[in-house]
């Protein structure tokens, strides 16, 4: 008992070396330039310390230069980069007290799981006894003890990853940045670990930054997403915020599987915050939306789960004042979650409606049937184009 309790003594002492060391991160004015491509510009962004945040975007957005910039693996151009209170602008990686975690973990396949967590460790000059405590305390943390003595190949690619984060935390770095973690896993052991990359963190208190391309894993880890597109930084916010009220037409179109009308403003936002917009072939839509000037281009944005759709001659409830007229055209059975595809003919279209597997068979709907799509005004946004 005695010595159980040491050891949980001894995890929580841990732990909280690495809660204390953790800071925030800190972007002014960021502009990184390759010759005359700029990869980032101008881009400013606050991460708290202890928080989870991460860069979401397609591939060649930026958001892998600037985790590169935070880390000293790449130079900035212009502007400064500060890790709490400390501009690092200039700084060295090794002086920064980050640690990074590669996609394809980097691990050395000649040195046992055990050696290759000493090894940040020996490279700092940690006395060897201090190296066998902090080694052994960090892979009981993550589930690896009894892997000590394995080396890499020996190991499942979840394990692997959990050597790479093991290696990466006994450091005690202030921030953790993480590139494209999960990307080398099958889907079924991207969600098991992510769960575990989440648990890690709020069980440290210590500010993880990653990389992705995946909307699930940005919604699922983060206390903060920063949607990225061309070097920009689009939106910031909380994963709700990000879902529910994209800022942005890319936004919308890269979070969520939003429906899109284009069209010009009719109205702009009165005392309820609706606003109109005027979609050619279509007619008037209304949704939430800000005081632009008549006659701006504007985006009607509706999430695919947001859609009622019933038979052409069914009746409508009086709050579901946007509606269109569409045709089956593919109907996609994913298990829980039935996906249909559907065209506005007159306008070409393409909607996509969601809902569960269980209520979609209660239509009995077929393809090539014409339907109703409607919704509620304040379950779309009206964003400017």
């Amino acid at each position: 008992m005695v010595g159980t309790e040491q050891a949980q003594a001894e995890h929580r002492a841990a732990q909280a070396a690495i809660a204390a060391a953790a800071r925030g991160v800190t972007l002014r004015s960021v502009t990184k330039q390759y010759g005359a491509v700029t990869a980032v510009e101008n881009i400013n962004l606050e991460i708290a310390a202890g928080s989870y945040c991460c860069l979401l975007g397609p591939s060649g957005c930026g958001k892998t230069t600037t985790l590169r910039m935070i880390a000293g693996h790449e130079e900035i151009s212009s502007g400064d980069v500060f890790i709490g209170d400390q501009r690092v602008n200039g700084l060295p990686a090794a002086q920064r007290n980050t640690a990074m975690v590669f996609q394809n973990y980097a691990l050395f396949p000649h040195k046992t799981v055990w050696k290759n967590v000493e090894f940040g460790l020996k490279m700092r000059g940690i006395p060897a006894h201090e190296r066998t405590e902090r080694v052994d305390e960090m892979l009981d943390i993550v589930g690896l003890a009894q892997f000590a003595d394995r080396r890499p190949h020996m190991l499942s690619g979840g394990q692997q990853q959990r050597v790479a984060l093991a290696r990466a935390l006994v450091t005690r770095p202030q921030v953790l940045l993480l590139d494209e973690p999960l990307s080398a896993l099958d889907e079924s052991l991207r969600v098991k670990t992510r769960g575990e990359l989440r648990k890690l963190q709020k069980q440290f208190g210590m500010t993880f930054i990653q990389v992705t391309h995946a909307q699930d894993e940005a919604f699922s880890l983060s206390d903060q997403i920063v949607v990225m597109d061309h070097g920009h930084i689009d939106q910031i916010g909380t994963p709700s915020a990000i879902f529910e009220e994209p800022a942005s037409r890319f936004v919308a179109q890269f979070v969520g599987d939003n429906n899109l009308f284009d069209g010009r403003v009719l109205q702009g936002a009165d005392q309820n915050l609706m606003a109109q917009i005027e979609v050619d072939g279509l007619g008037v839509f209304v949704g939430k939306g800000s005081s632009a000037s008549v006659g701006v281009a504007a985006t009607c944005c509706v999430r695919s789960d947001r859609l009622l759709l019933t038979p052409v001659n069914g009746t409508l409830p009086a709050d579901y004042l946007n509606q269109v007229m569409a045709r089956i055209i593919s109907i996609e059975f994913t298990g829980y979650i039935t996906r249909v595809s559907l065209m506005v003919e007159q306008t070409e279209t393409e909607i996509l409606y969601k809902a569960r597997t269980t209520d979609w068979q209660t239509l009995a709907l077929d393809e090539g049937e014409q339907v109703r799509l409607s919704w509620m005004p304040e379950h779309c946004s009206i964003l400017l184009s």
